[in-house]
């Protein structure tokens, strides 16, 4: 259950003239694949007071109010010199305008591309910026000496990083952050942290892993001893296993030897909310995803990644009744370079009309190209159920990538361990979980008891289960155990192929569990469970859970067991 505390700052010391001002979310802040596990998050910005006052990244337009509030508290604004602007987006305009109107003495520091954004922004072309391209720092006393390390990548072109030499700490932008919301300024207890830092980098890093990968080794010259996100806990505790553990999640994007490019561009967010969905999907299921913002990219680029790639998605929003430019180029760059034998997808948002997405359908199709999932048309801003049908359609995409392959790969029989592996039975069971408006549900036989007191059990879920994204610590399901004689007829319906945010449950008797989540009436027995941890294990993730709840529906019945013949498959 979320929390029903209202929004507030909270201000701590960090360092030598340095406090932070958290402002916090203790429910879901925005509907984006980042934000689904509902654990609120916080805008987190930082001011150094030293000879002259420099505040770096203030929050979004939810945070407005409160934030301006009790900056002026604790701080005459009319003395901060500097805002630095580790990105630019739209979300942000409404607390700068606001605070240029009680401190018009500021000038904004940012790289070349947020100078840009910034602009259109605020809608004045006169600001007063300050461009950080590298290699160049800002003196604020005090030993207090800024470098600007450039971050850049698809979602985030204008991404800017920045080193304080007399704290050592470096203030990373989007880099190492979580959506968590808590009391806790620091990472104590760091551990307990790693499972929502690693969903944040699947959601937000993986889809640019190289990118990712080429701003940490630029970051080796920044010696740091906390880093200093835009979300969550502050990095000083775990700081060495964090970097470490980003290192290792992206080798496992980049040593994929499948990729998909996903190009799109994106007035206004919606478009590559969208893209990062449907991102979140491929990635999960085992193949890398190679993000590309047509905007900020040379043709050459798009051309490369194409013919690199086993597939390819495009997505665009729709301006006046047309692509933008810079898609209508990126569509000529993959018409002249994909081959048919590439699986296609197409996106987009619109508020009016979508002629885009209908452009881009019809060119693909009458070029001759194979679609991967259904052309996705949103209009306005993306809701959770829509979310939920991109990661379902990009995790659907990847499978159809992973089919060929097969199909193209020499069959091998199954090896004697494969076979002995696969004499290991368990209980034929049905998954069912539930958050908000989203639900969804699998076939499990990879099921065991793994404790008595409390009860408990850990269950098997591929990575590409689209329940795999409902199974997170603190979340809620039920295992619907099945009944030998009856058990088919259920096997049949969770077995069967779902188009993308489709409903698991038409047709199937259900009836509601205290946690809310769907008990199957025809099962022998029911458990109503909570999830406390889980593990990665190879392709699988392994969920420990444990039961808050259940009873058996059938005293005569018998728990209907899954015999295999390997253990290279279900």
């Amino acid at each position: 259950m979320q929390s029903t505390k209202p929004r507030d700052v909270q201000v701590f010391p960090i360092g030598t003239n340095t406090r932070v001002f958290r402002s916090r979310s203790w429910t879901r802040l925005r509907f984006e694949i980042e934000y689904a596990l509902a654990k609120g998050t916080t805008a987190n910005c930082y001011l150094i007071e030293a000879d002259k006052i420099a505040l770096i990244d203030p929050p979004g337009e939810t945070f407005t109010d409160s934030f301006l509030t009790t900056l002026q508290e604790r701080v005459d604004v009319k003395k901060i010199d500097y805002v630095i602007l580790g990105h630019v987006n739209p979300n942000r305009a409404k607390t700068l305008k606001s605070l240029l109107e009680i401190a018009p003495q500021i000038t904004f520091v940012c790289s070349n591309p947020g100078a840009i954004n910034l602009r259109g922004a605020l809608e004045n072309p006169n600001l007063p910026i300050q461009v950080m391209r590298g290699d160049e720092s800002l003196d604020l006393g005090q030993g207090h000496i800024l470098q600007f390390i450039p971050t850049t990548n698809p979602r985030y072109p204008d991404e800017l990083c920045t080193y304080d030499l007399q704290t050592e700490i470096l203030y990373c932008d989007k880099l190492f952050g979580a959506h968590i919301c808590g009391d806790q300024v620091f990472d104590e207890g760091w551990q307990t942290l790693v499972e929502d830092r690693r969903y944040y980098f699947d959601c937000v890093m993986a889809p640019n892993a190289r990118q990712v990968e080429t701003a940490l080794d630029k970051l080796l010259e920044f010696p740091a001893r906390l880093y200093a996100p835009n979300h969550g806990p502050l990095v000083r505790y775990g700081l060495i296993d964090l970097t470490k553990a980003y290192r290792e999640w992206i080798t496992q994007q980049t040593s994929q030897e499948t990729s998909v490019a996903l190009i799109y561009a994106s007035a206004y967010g919606n478009t590559a909310t969208l893209a990062q969905a449907i991102a979140r999907g491929i990635t999960k299921a085992g193949i890398a995803v190679q993000a590309i913002n047509c905007e900020f990219t040379e043709p050459d680029e798009i051309r490369a990644a194409i013919e690199k790639s086993a597939g390819f998605i495009i997505g665009s929003p729709t301006l006046g009744g047309h692509a933008p430019t810079p898609i209508q180029t990126a569509l000529g760059v993959v018409l002249s370079t994909a081959t048919t034998s590439k699986i296609a997808g197409v996106f987009g948002s619109f508020g009016w009309s979508g002629e885009a997405i209908d452009l881009l359908e019809t060119k693909l199709k009458d070029a001759g190209y194979q679609f991967g999932f259904e052309p996705i048309r949103v209009k306005f801003t993306p809701d959770d159920k829509t979310l939920q049908m991109c990661e379902e359609a990009g995790t659907d995409f990847a499978q159809g990538l992973k089919k060929v392959r097969k199909v193209r790969a020499v069959s091998q029989p199954a090896t004697n361990v494969e076979q002995a592996v696969g004499r290991v039975i368990g209980s034929l069971s049905v998954v069912t979980a539930k958050q908000g408006d989203i639900s969804s549900a699998m076939l499990a036989s990879w099921v065991s008891q793994a404790s008595f007191n409390p009860p408990g059990l850990t269950i098997a879920i591929a990575k590409d289960r689209a329940v795999e994204s409902l199974m997170y610590s603190g979340s809620n399901f039920v295992l619907n155990i099945l009944k030998e004689g009856n058990h088919i007829g259920l096997m049949k319906q969770f077995l069967k192929p779902f188009a993308p945010g489709e409903d698991r449950f038409g047709g199937v008797a259900v009836q509601e569990a205290a946690s809310g989540n769907q008990i199957l009436t025809d099962a022998l027995a029911y458990l109503d469970c909570t999830v406390q941890t889980r593990m990665e294990v190879g392709d699988h993730w392994l969920v420990y859970a444990t039961v808050d709840d259940g009873k058996v529906l059938n005293q005569d019945g018998v728990t209907a067991v899954h015999h295999r013949k390997s253990g290279n498959h279900y």
